[in-house]
Protein backbone atom coordinates (compact mmCIF):
# COMPACT_ATOMS: atom_id res chain seq x y z
CA UNK A 1 0.00 0.00 0.00
CA UNK A 2 3.12 2.10 0.77
CA UNK A 3 4.09 2.02 -3.05
CA UNK A 4 0.99 2.87 -4.17
CA UNK A 5 0.17 6.12 -2.14
CA UNK A 6 3.76 7.02 -3.16
CA UNK A 7 3.25 7.08 -6.58
CA UNK A 8 -0.50 8.66 -6.15
CA UNK A 9 0.80 11.69 -4.13
CA UNK A 10 1.81 13.15 -7.27
CA UNK A 11 -1.74 12.36 -9.24
CA UNK A 12 -4.54 15.03 -9.38
CA UNK A 13 -7.70 13.34 -7.95
CA UNK A 14 -10.99 13.97 -7.51
CA UNK A 15 -13.76 12.82 -4.20
CA UNK A 16 -14.55 9.79 -6.24
CA UNK A 17 -11.00 8.42 -6.86
CA UNK A 18 -10.72 9.36 -3.26
CA UNK A 19 -13.91 7.14 -2.67
CA UNK A 20 -12.88 4.11 -4.76
CA UNK A 21 -9.37 4.05 -3.06
CA UNK A 22 -11.41 3.79 0.57
CA UNK A 23 -13.49 1.23 -0.73
CA UNK A 24 -11.27 -0.93 -2.05
CA UNK A 25 -9.18 -0.75 1.16
CA UNK A 26 -12.34 -1.73 3.37
CA UNK A 27 -14.02 -4.14 1.01
CA UNK A 28 -10.45 -5.98 1.50
CA UNK A 29 -10.93 -5.70 5.43
CA UNK A 30 -14.68 -6.82 4.92
CA UNK A 31 -13.73 -10.14 3.03
CA UNK A 32 -10.31 -10.35 5.28
CA UNK A 33 -12.13 -10.44 8.27
CA UNK A 34 -15.37 -11.95 6.77
CA UNK A 35 -17.58 -8.95 8.79
CA UNK A 36 -18.93 -5.72 7.98
CA UNK A 37 -17.13 -3.74 10.95
CA UNK A 38 -15.12 -1.22 9.43
CA UNK A 39 -13.74 0.07 13.08
CA UNK A 40 -11.47 -3.75 13.29
CA UNK A 41 -9.50 -1.60 10.73
CA UNK A 42 -8.47 0.88 12.87
CA UNK A 43 -8.84 -1.51 16.06
CA UNK A 44 -6.14 -3.98 15.01
CA UNK A 45 -4.23 -2.36 12.05
CA UNK A 46 -4.34 1.28 12.71
CA UNK A 47 -4.50 1.36 8.99
CA UNK A 48 -5.83 4.61 7.84
CA UNK A 49 -7.86 4.93 4.62
CA UNK A 50 -6.02 6.34 2.26
CA UNK A 51 -7.95 9.69 1.58
CA UNK A 52 -6.95 11.14 5.12
CA UNK A 53 -3.12 9.74 3.99
CA UNK A 54 -3.20 11.81 1.53
CA UNK A 55 -4.76 14.85 2.41
CA UNK A 56 -2.21 14.63 5.20
CA UNK A 57 0.48 13.98 2.89
CA UNK A 58 -0.93 17.38 0.66
CA UNK A 59 -0.96 19.39 3.47
CA UNK A 60 2.30 18.85 4.53
CA UNK A 61 3.73 19.66 1.11
CA UNK A 62 1.83 22.55 1.23
CA UNK A 63 3.42 23.78 4.57
CA UNK A 64 6.69 22.60 3.23
CA UNK A 65 6.09 25.18 0.09
CA UNK A 66 4.72 28.14 1.60
CA UNK A 67 7.38 28.08 4.65
CA UNK A 68 10.65 27.99 1.46
CA UNK A 69 8.64 31.04 -0.04
CA UNK A 70 8.98 33.09 3.18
Amino acid sequence: MTVLLYGLEVCLLNKSDYSSLDFAINRFFMKLFKTNNISLRQLFFRCELPSAILQRHYETFCSNISDRQL
